[in-house]
């Protein structure tokens, strides 16, 4: 084991922590109080929230302060600052970046919902401009570069097609034009990739998936480098009112303890369902990073030091046939998050229009699984039983 994944197993378990000031406890408590009471006013407006000082609970709180160390730690970077979900987190970070007039190069297959509010919101309200690229290569990066452009947003792996993009190549390529990046991290966790090394700017992830690894959560956290950046995100966050939850901090704290071996075991399941499947004859495609034949395959190796349970495959069949084989599955339930503990399926473009298939170069039989821990041979199993009503 590496001196970076020794530290990384520390940081997870107690970095943080002070068991000393809460009466020796293993975890630390909740604090779940709004607000925090001084001896006198010079005490009151002396607190500096940027050194684990506290206020009100709008701005910082105790239990979400340890977690955000923790973050930090794993990614390399200053500061972490968490959110209520990773959306609240991601629009954060384009509003911190971003001006009236900015434009915005997007990868075309990042999360929907950052679509969304791009297209949806901010090319309306603040005059934003967005190209959306392939982004596996760079000419697709250099290429959309205009003079206004101030933010890359982008996610390697993809969570539907799984295309990898050359993370060091992005940054360079960003740095000598001044631009910001931004990647969703969500999908390696800090432990199979720490994009901040490669050089981007500033991390997502969605907790809501591995790091809370229980679905009892929802919330999302940024991590850079850039303290400057970091402070004004934590400003930004107290004026938008949109903090992390205590509970759901303590949650997260919880779900770090046990994301090593949560994400391995993840990352085995996965590579042995997405073997099964790549050598069904009713299978026509999976989209996998670990898999030999992915065209990015050593990309990925380069990047990443492991996968986790998320996939994606093309039924050989019509949208009917996929449903059908979704429907039929029985430990994979039907719903659209993944990095928990329990095994999904999705019939991801189903309902697309012609529009959105042309879009990303796809049909209506595209499949996302997420692989969780009810085990690998159980797994195909099920897998097997739905793919005979194709």
């Amino acid at each position: 084991m590496s001196e970076t994944e020794n530290q990384d197993l520390l940081a997870m378990t107690h970095l943080g922590e002070e068991p000393s000031k809460y009466m020796k406890s293993v975890t630390p408590p909740i604090f779940m109080n709004s607000l925090h009471v001084f001896d006198t006013v010079d005490e009151y407006f002396s607190v500096d929230i940027f050194k684990d000082e506290y206020y009100y609970g709008r701005a910082s709180n105790p239990t979400v302060a340890i977690l955000e160390k923790k973050l930090a730690a794993l990614e390399h970077g200053v500061r972490a600052v968490a959110f209520s979900a990773g959306m609240a987190a991601c629009t954060a970070a384009i509003m911190a970046v971003c001006k009236m007039g900015s434009h915005i190069i997007c990868l075309k297959e990042s999360y929907g919902p950052v679509q969304h509010l791009l297209d949806d919101f901010l090319i309306e309200k603040m005059n934003v401009s967005v190209s959306y690229v392939r982004g596996t290569k760079l000419e697709d990066f250099e290429e959309a570069i205009r003079p206004e452009t101030d933010l890359i947003i982008l996610e390697s792996p993809s969570t539907l097609l799984f295309s990898v993009i050359d993370l060091e190549g992005v940054a360079k390529l960003a740095k000598e034009h001044g631009i910001k990046t931004y990647i969703d991290n969500t999908y390696s966790t800090p432990v199979f990739q720490k994009p901040l090394d490669m050089g981007i700017d500033i991390v997502m992830h969605t907790m809501t998936k591995y790091i809370g690894g229980h679905s009892d959560l929802s919330g999302g956290v940024l991590i850079s480098r850039d303290e400057e950046l970091m402070r004004g995100l934590m400003i930004q966050r107290d004026r938008f009112g949109s903090i992390l939850g205590p509970m759901e901090g303590w949650l997260a704290i919880r779900g770090l303890r046990t994301l090593d071996v949560r994400i391995r075991r993840h990352y085995e399941t996965g590579m042995q369902v997405a073997e099964y499947l790549e050598k069904h004859p009713k299978v026509k495609k999976v989209y996998y990073t670990g898999l030999k034949s992915h065209p990015q395959y050593e990309l990925a190796r380069k990047q990443q030091k492991g996968e986790c349970g998320l996939m994606s495959l093309e039924i050989d069949g019509d949208e009917k046939a996929t449903a059908r084989f979704v429907d039929a599955l029985n430990i994979f339930e039907r719903g659209c998050s993944w990095g928990g503990f329990e095994s999904l399926a999705i019939a991801y473009t189903y309902n697309w229009t012609q529009e959105q298939q042309d879009f990303l170069g796809v049909n209506r039989s595209i499949v996302r699984l997420h692989c969780g821990l009810e085990g690998a041979q159980n797994l195909i199993e099920d897998l097997k039983q739905a793919l005979e009503k194709v």
